[in-house]
């Protein structure tokens, strides 16, 4: 009694642990057991089957083959010696070869069978002496004296050994059909041993896992579900109630742990309503702040817009009366005044391509038409076309190599392009040819377009500061525009997720190098809306298309652009960097340090 006690207390200290690793490894002792002398049952059971279907089955259908040839070899030598016919002793002669055969491959079927391949040798002895007594002597007796020669070996006592031969195979056949069957019997008490042992197996499995089942229950599901009750309860906000320890030891640690995490959750728990109410203080500061600074970026579009309409009016009054001077009074003033009329016509027809610019610049990500699929191949015929005439000027060459397909708005990328390659021909080396290449690679989720020239090239320094809105490296009579070209390519390039940048080449000439994303990359990405307007602008007060002259007969033979493009199209196919000559970009925000 004492001793049991013992071990009732013993079993009480184990872990769960180590007491699901004692049941298994009992329970795989057993299993283990019988594993390994199931293994050596299904061994014989599989040695069995072997020899039944792989040896007394094909040796029974060869003996009878064998029984075949000797009948065909009499047959044919009997034939002969009937007809003394040569054909009639082809059936002899097959059935020779075909006995040969089969005695071979019954002799490799009978290893570990010796009494059997005794008695195919007595067959195979027989059969020699037979054709040794009989049908070689009936053949030659036949083909020498004639057929009644050859009948004459073929009776009497030489008949007798043919019939003894096909007693010897009987009992061949016999021997082999002993020998199927003892095979059959030993491979079904195999089998039915193989199945005794399965059904143990299963029965030991099946009492391991009720056993184990019932120690889960008491062990684990019991204490397990008490404590869970205990947790609700606390997460329910019974914070002051505390857990009770029962079960194994894991469960005991695991009670006394969630206990001092109450503790804890309590004791924090001010802690974190105060910095709750902190964070949503901070929330909506920052909420305040992200409609504010909505609210300051629209007001800021609307501001550039509105102004841009209401600069041009009086710049074309001062544009249009200042030519209609130079027109009128041209060579009837001093060359001073002449030089002063030029000035003024010179600075308003400049301020009008900086409004333009500035304007299209603001337009860009403000009207859309939507994504499309853009062939830059096609692209590019285009570009080359609108930059032809500053090709021309500057003797250059445009090439571009295989571009892919890609997502974008058409006439922004035009815009893109143009401005690129109109900068490249623009910023050229005095007396040597331009030369402009696009070439494109792809990148890891991305197309990385390269606009490559043979130019002036940049200082590494002022990389990043051609693409900043009217930032100017040269002065303006020396390459003219307003410096915005490039930064009208950047919010392109930017407004369709990629990026920009200059790269000075080695010797001589830049690349200006820009990224797209594929079409897979955008494929799990919202099309922007087919038409919408982000910002319904006013049409600026008091804004003209044609400057009011007192004299309308004198007024100048250029027309003026009217202020507005009507989509996003018209605004991003006018004249890329607001030149004066078509193709050439205005951006003269780049190459060298200026002197």
């Amino acid at each position: 009694m004492t001793r049991r006690l013992r071990l009732l207390t013993t079993w009480a200290t184990w872990t769960l642990h180590r007491r699901v690793t004692a049941l298994c490894v009992v329970v795989g002792l057993v299993l283990t057991g019988l594993a390994a002398g199931g293994a050596g049952v299904a061994a014989k059971n599989r040695d069995h089957l072997d020899i039944l279907l792989n040896k007394t089955g094909p040796l029974r259908i060869e003996v009878q083959g064998l029984l075949n040839a000797l009948v065909d070899q009499q047959t044919g030598v009997r034939g002969y010696a009937v007809s003394g016919v040569q054909a009639d002793l082809a059936s002899y002669r097959s059935g020779v070869e075909q006995e040969q055969n089969l005695i071979a491959s019954m002799d490799a079927l009978l290893d570990g069978h010796p009494n059997i391949r005794r008695q195919l040798h007595v067959v195979r002895d027989q059969a020699q002496r037979w054709r040794a007594s009989v049908a070689v002597p009936a053949i030659e007796a036949t083909g020498t004296s004639g057929p009644e020669a050859g009948q004459a070996l073929l009776t009497g006592q030489r008949s007798l050994l043919f019939d003894q031969l096909r007693q010897s195979v009987d009992r061949l056949s016999e021997q082999i059909l002993q020998l199927r069957n003892q095979v059959a019997d030993d491979a079904r008490q195999t089998g039915n041993a193989l199945v005794v042992m399965l059904v143990i197996a299963a029965v030991v499995v099946l009492l391991a896992g009720t056993a184990l089942l019932t120690s889960l229950n008491r062990l684990v599901i019991g204490p397990v579900t008490g404590l869970a009750e205990q947790v609700r309860a606390v997460a329910r906000g019974d914070y002051e109630r505390s857990i009770e320890v029962s079960g194994p030891p894991e469960l005991a640690r695991l009670a006394r742990d969630i206990e001092a995490m109450r503790r804890k959750i309590s004791a924090d728990l001010a802690e974190v309503r105060e910095a709750r109410t902190r964070i949503e203080w901070v929330n909506s500061q920052l909420e305040k702040q992200a409609e504010e600074l909505v609210r300051s970026n629209r007001d800021l579009e609307q501001f550039a817009y509105v102004a841009s309409h209401d600069l041009q009016e009086p710049l074309r009054k001062v544009a249009s009366f200042c030519q209609l001077l130079q027109r009128r009074y041209a060579g009837q003033l001093d060359e001073r005044a002449d030089q002063y009329i030029a000035f003024a016509v010179d600075g308003a027809q400049r301020m009008q391509r900086l409004i333009n610019d500035l304007l299209a610049f603001s337009r860009i990500g403000r009207l859309t038409s939507g994504f499309t699929d853009v062939d830059l191949n096609r692209l590019m015929e285009e570009v080359a076309s609108l930059t032809e005439a500053a090709q021309e000027r500057a003797d250059g060459e445009l090439t571009w190599s295989e571009l892919p397909v890609v997502r974008g708005e058409e006439a922004l990328l035009t815009n893109l392009l143009v401005n690129l390659v109109s900068n490249s021909l623009k910023f050229r080396r005095p007396d040597v040819p331009a030369k402009v290449h696009v070439s494109a690679r792809r990148l890891d989720g991305e197309w990385e377009i390269t606009c490559q020239d043979n130019g002036i090239g940049i200082e590494p320094e002022f990389v990043d500061k051609i693409f900043v809105i009217f930032q100017r490296l040269h002065p303006k009579d020396a390459y003219p525009g307003t410096g915005i070209g490039l930064a009208i390519a950047k919010k392109i390039v930017e407004y369709h997720d990629g990026r920009i940048w200059a790269a000075p080449i080695d010797g001589e000439g830049t690349a200006v190098k820009f990224t797209l994303p594929t079409a897979e990359a955008l494929a799990d990405q919202p099309a922007p809306p087919e038409l919408t307007e982000l910002a319904e602008l006013p049409e600026p007060a008091g804004s003209t298309d044609r400057p009011e002259t007192a004299e309308p007969t004198d007024r100048p033979e250029t027309a003026e652009p009217t202020d507005r493009p009507e989509t996003a199209e018209s605004a991003a196919r006018t004249d890329p960097g607001g030149s004066a000559e078509p193709g050439e970009a205005d951006d003269t925000d780049r190459k060298e340090t200026p002197t």
